[in-house]
């Protein structure tokens, strides 16, 4: 089928949602939930295994065949530590994990091969741009989950580390592929549905 190296999928699925009113993991478009409309963008971008970290609301969120749900009760310190945590969840033998937000589902699965080629490619960290700034899919290999530990703080996910490591960043233009666009209230799921 395709002949890039094995690498994980992480959706970070965990948190409350304050603005949208409900965890945002929960809403639905198009008639499917946005945390399996997630992990069906990382299984068709190649992703083996998927694992969904998930915190608010995880009682309610729906059967997700074809991945790993991972619960995390310390969700509320925030997006860095949902990262960590489902870091730490991979088998010791995965090599690179590509991470991707619950409330982005105008993202594509091109994308997320794109990055995983840029890692074939010899890419230590890949992340898809947008216009020339950077958003997800972003590919991290394992030999910088450890720098993570010092950036993945609060709400704070890779962002921090890409901006100041950018010797170990490859950039992966996405501009024609989907949009990395955020579902944080209803208003937002609604110009999704009315542009689409």
């Amino acid at each position: 089928m395709e002949d890039l190296p094995m690498t994980a999928g992480l959706l970070l699925a965990a948190g409350a949602g304050r603005r949208y009113g409900r965890p945002k993991a929960l809403v639905e478009l198009a008639g499917e939930p946005l945390v399996r409309r997630g992990v069906r963008l990382l299984g068709d971008g190649g992703c083996t295994p998927v694992h969904v970290v998930l915190g608010a609301g995880a009682d309610e969120v729906p059967d997700l065949p074809g991945a790993v749900p991972v619960h995390h009760d310390r969700w509320p310190e925030g997006l860095g530590s949902s990262l960590c945590r489902g870091l730490a969840s991979l088998p010791a033998d995965v090599p690179a994990a590509v991470v991707v937000l619950v409330d982005q589902p105008l993202l594509s699965p091109v994308a997320i091969r794109r990055v995983r080629a840029a890692y074939a490619g010899g890419a230590l960290v890949a992340v898809a741009t947008y216009a020339g700034r950077p958003g997800h899919p972003v590919l991290l290999g394992r030999g910088s989950w450890p720098l993570l530990d010092s950036y993945a703080i609060g709400d704070r996910g890779a962002r921090d580390l890409l901006r100041d490591r950018p010797d170990l960043v490859v950039e992966v233009p996405c501009d024609d592929v989907g949009a990395p666009l955020d579902v944080d209230t209803p208003a937002d799921l609604l110009r999704l549905v009315s542009d689409g």
